[in-house]
């Protein structure tokens, strides 16, 4: 008897050492801050259960011994009650259950049952076991690259420090929305981001703690904005004060389970330790019904973060001094799928031009020739050692249509965004019909004589719209420049211009459910300086088309995007990514960037009338503070160097991207009203006009 109470001593001493199927420590108060000799450093936190010797013996509920007969590959784990113990001695063939009533209770409690299945880093049925032996393994493998590709660009970027953005104090603060990660399907998890929304479990690192090794708890989803999300650690309840904001993306996020398969250490908060006696309990209570993130996730975001476009390739891209013409150009750098061209004869390689791979701004070698297309030849005869043409299936494609019939014609009148005001939408006219639907469109009145500013806009461009269309939808329409008898009427301009408008039939129509809202916060690019990724809100809404302004600065920066645009990403994504995000302007740094002395502009190779707008002599500063560098020079391989501030814009600038093809999918809210037949039924006034 003495040795038996021996052996329950000292087995009782082991089971408080060592964690048990929860990847939680059987013992709390061996895992308090006065107790940390469990781990001494932070280089324990991948240590694993000491192997116990075969001969240490465990006392079973029911009073008999039992021992290890090959170590901790004879365990077994009870999936009612989760209690450890000799596979030998437990319940029937399979081995799942320690004793008979487990098994019977099992079948009626089958929601905690898969609970704590998933708990212990169990699939929750045969099935589920069966189908992720492959995948799961490859997932596994992928996710721990990942990882240690975030710990390079950490390490990278810890050389450059650069001042951070806190959106959660933001939205916080201003008790605002941030627009939902399935809004962008040009961005990583854009088209997965599945069923991810408040009241999601997951498992993250345990902040509130005083032990020195790195260890989880599980935290709910309280409030989500984009990639961000506001969490809560599981027992708080409806005490908000340990609530704290994470990018759901990063790799210190998993699904509930993960601790246990990977053996890391599930400890409640300090501040709640002795909140609950039996946590296990409590857990399995809190969890049953809840949602979690799938478990290849991680994985998910790992396939998600590769991007085709690789560092020499060679594209043609729009010349950004002359709108009108192409230029081949170098992928320099990708960062989150924008990419960082620099022409091809830049001498210092300065000469630079940024957008996003699906932009319509960039196009495979030999594009513009097949399409008609004016195309600056360079002087370079020939590639040098790893340069390579990007194939052409890496670049955006465009939807089919049929010339053959009634088509757009020279001299067409419609209403274009300005590509050199993207804040404006003006009169304009179709200057050349191109090959495969593409259309060469001027701006009226602001032409340059020898056509060096029309922009290319496909047919199916969200950025054209028929005539009348701002009109219907109550958006100030910008008329010629010198165009004296306003209020601009179209009816009159055409009768005076002896031209005729586009037909209605020709424009793009269709309306997704794209999921945005007025109000809703996220991260956008100034298309005017396309370097920079600035904070952000939607303050207006037509149909697919979103009126961005740009926090702390006036409206009149302010731009017409496509809800598709990829110029366009969530809360989040400059995290994530490692680009450089624009923080919001305050007052004073306003005032004081513009009143910077004028700076010489660049002088247009062409002769045309100046547009008439308002803009900034002074840009909007790289951080609070308004510090600038003028190059890129100590460019980092990870994040873009703050930039100058933006001069006056000229024909150097850039148009605004178009959207990703595609519907939108998996939204359940709607985005507002579609476009009907009375919403494009012509004017009163000109009613001859519109076809349909």
């Amino acid at each position: 008897m003495e040795d038996t109470r021996d052996l329950a001593e000292r087995s009782q001493r082991s089971d408080r050492k060592r964690r048990d199927s929860f990847g939680m420590y059987d013992g709390y108060d061996s895992c308090s801050e006065e107790s940390t000799s469990s781990s001494s450093s932070e280089d324990s936190e991948d240590e694993v259960v000491p192997s116990i010797p075969a001969s240490l013996p465990i006392i079973k509920n029911n009073g008999q011994v039992y021992t290890y007969p090959d170590g901790k590959a004879g365990m077994a784990t009870c999936e009612m009650c989760g209690m450890v113990g000799v596979r030998d001695a437990f319940y029937s063939k399979t081995k799942r259950f320690c004793s008979v009533s487990c098994s019977r209770s099992y079948s009626s409690n089958s929601k905690k049952a898969s609970i704590l299945a998933r708990l212990q880093g169990k699939p929750p049925t045969k099935k589920a076991k069966v189908l992720q032996k492959q995948p799961l393994m490859a997932k596994l493998a992928a996710y721990a690259q990942y990882q240690a590709s975030q710990q390079n660009q950490a390490k990278s970027k810890a050389a450059v420090p650069a001042e951070t953005f806190d959106w959660g104090k933001y939205i916080c603060s201003n008790n605002t929305v941030g627009a939902p990660v399935s809004c962008f399907k040009h961005a990583p998890m854009g088209t997965c981001w599945g069923d991810i929304e408040e009241g999601v479990r997951i498992e993250v690192p345990n902040s509130d703690t005083n032990l020195s090794t790195k260890v989880y708890w599980i935290a709910e989803i309280i409030k989500l904005a984009g990639f961000k999300a506001l969490l809560r650690y599981e027992g708080f309840d409806n005490d908000s004060s340990k609530d704290f904001w994470c990018n759901l993306c990063v790799p210190e996020v998993h699904p509930v389970g993960w601790c246990a398969s990977s053996n890391k250490p599930l400890v409640p908060p300090k501040s709640i330790q002795h909140k609950y006696s039996n946590w296990k309990a409590f857990l399995v209570k809190r969890l049953t019904g809840a949602k979690t993130l799938p478990p290849d996730f991680n994985a998910k975001v790992y396939e998600n973060m590769q991007f085709p476009f690789k560092k020499l390739m060679r594209v043609e891209v729009v010349d950004k001094n002359y709108l009108c013409r192409t230029r081949v150009a170098l992928v320099e750098q990708v960062i989150g799928g924008r990419l960082r061209l620099v022409y091809e004869e830049s001498q210092d390689g300065l000469d630079d031009f940024w957008c996003h791979m699906y932009s319509p701004l960039i196009h495979n070698i030999g594009w513009s020739r097949s399409i008609g297309h004016r195309f600056k030849r360079s002087d370079v005869t020939k590639k040098t050692d790893g340069q390579v043409d990007a194939p052409a299936q890496y670049f955006q494609k465009v939807k089919d249509v049929d010339q053959s019939r009634d088509w757009f014609k020279d001299g067409m009148k419609l209403e274009a965004i300005d590509p050199l005001n993207l804040s404006a939408i003006c009169v304009a006219t179709v200057k050349k019909v191109l090959a495969d639907g593409f259309l060469m469109i001027g701006i009226d009145g602001s032409e340059a004589v020898d056509g060096s500013d029309w922009f290319c806009y496909h047919s199916t461009s969200p950025s054209i719209f028929p005539v009348g269309f701002c009109e219907i939808n109550n958006i100030e329409l910008t008329p010629p420049k010198g165009y004296t008898k306003l209020p601009f009427k179209w009816f009159d301009y055409l009768r005076e211009t002896g031209s005729v408008a586009a037909p209605v039939k020709l424009f793009n129509k269709e309306v997704p459910n794209h999921g945005f809202r007025i109000g809703m916060k996220l991260e956008a690019v100034d298309l005017m300086e396309p370097r920079l990724v600035c904070v952000a809100t939607v303050t207006r809404i037509v149909h697919r088309l979103l009126r961005i302004h740009f926090d702390g600065w006036e409206d009149e920066y302010d731009q017409w995007v496509d809800c598709e645009s990829p110029d366009l990403y969530p809360v989040g994504w400059c995290q994530l990514t490692g680009y450089q995000l624009q923080p919001p302007a305050s007052q004073s740094n306003r005032d004081m960037s513009q009143s910077v002395p004028k700076q010489k502009k660049k002088t247009p190779q062409y002769k045309g009338q100046k547009k008439k707008r308002k803009i900034p002599v002074g840009g909007r500063p790289f951080s609070q503070a308004g510090r600038r560098r003028s190059s890129f020079s100590g460019y980092e391989e990870q994040s873009p160097p703050s930039y100058r501030a933006r001069g006056p814009s000229g024909p150097q600038t850039h148009l605004r991207h178009t959207h990703k093809s595609g519907k939108v999918t998996q939204l359940t809210e709607a985005s507002g009203p579609r476009l009907s037949k009375a919403l494009w039924r012509p004017l009163e006034e000109a009613g001859s006009l519109w076809s349909c």
